[in-house]
Formats: C-alpha cells, structure tokens, sequence
C-alpha cells in the first residue's frame, strides 16, 4: 500500500486504496464515498484493525463523511472565501512547488506549468462548489486539497483533487 503526503507538511493526504486518476500529469483525482461509522473506527481496504483493545460495550457515536477525509484525517478549512483568495494562495503555492521541481525534476517544470494552467483553469470555473481540506497540522502553507461532487453514473461521487508533484508516495 502506498500512502501520499504532503512535500511540505509531511501530512497524510490518502493512499492508494482508492480509485485514483491522474489528469494531464498535474492532479490526482481520488474517488470517495459517503460512509457512517463509529467514531475513530478506521476502515481502510487492505489495512486490518488492532485486535489489542476489544469493544467494551460502550456506547459509541457515530460520524458521517467522506472515507478518504474521515480516513486520513483531513480537515476543512475555510480560508478560501473568495475565489481571489484562492488565487493568492495558489500563487505563493506554485512558486515553493516550481522551486521543489527544478531541485528534483527540472526537466518536467515547463510541462507541469503548460498543463497545471489549464487544469486549474477548468477547477477555478467551478470555485463555488469546491470544498477545501488540509492535512491533519491543519497547516495552511502546505498542499490544499479539493473537493467537489460529481455525478457518475447516477451516483454522487465526493471527489477529492491534489496537486500531484505537491506530494509523495510512501510504500507500507
């Protein structure tokens, strides 16, 4: 199993445990669902639960959300109010990531700036429905992941978007 953090938090973002698509080499998009659960009951595919700490018959609450968010700890943030907001973000982000490519990979930062415009042009168009997660630290300098609802074959589909070079994989 592979888990993808954040270059710049180090934070848990998700793994490869769910459906993932790579567009124009620049984002990923991860495929959710809607789940219900226990309270701080993890349900991964592939990971098995530690039998150490059986149920004691308490009464337990429950939590409703995206897996991949309520899986990894993700959390909201509402920083980006405005989609200008956004933008400033975004610009102060690309520069730290470009400078992270040119040190690791500079033959692909040209091809990552070409295709990450016309990416996120097509995402900005539809700023009003996107939802914005960190990872865990709650640190707003690093990778902000999106998320929006699709309709896919008649079901509604949280689909969670991150920019690929921000991230790196981590095999278990």
């Amino acid at each position: 199993m592979k888990i993808y953090k954040d270059i710049f938090t180090g934070d848990e973002m998700f793994s490869d445990t769910y459906k993932i698509k790579l567009v124009d080499n620049v984002i990923y998009e991860v495929y959710g669902k809607l789940i219900c659960r226990k309270v701080g009951e993890v349900e991964i595919a592939g990971f098995n639960p530690s039998a150490e700490e059986p149920d004691e018959g308490t009464d337990s609450s429950m939590e409703t959300g995206v897996d991949i968010v309520l899986n990894h700890r993700l959390q909201e943030t509402y920083a980006f109010s405005s989609k200008k907001s956004y933008t400033l973000y975004l610009k102060d982000f690309m520069k730290k990531l470009v400078a992270k490519l040119e040190e690791k990979a500079p033959d692909q930062v040209e091809v990552f700036k070409t295709n990450v415009n016309k990416v996120m042009k097509d995402i900005l168009s539809r700023f009003q429905e996107l939802q914005f997660f960190t990872g865990e630290s709650m640190d707003i300098d690093g990778l902000v992941g999106l998320m929006e609802y699709r309709d896919i074959e008649g079901d509604t589909v949280p689909v969670l978007m991150f920019f690929k070079h921000g991230l790196e994989e981590e095999k278990l």
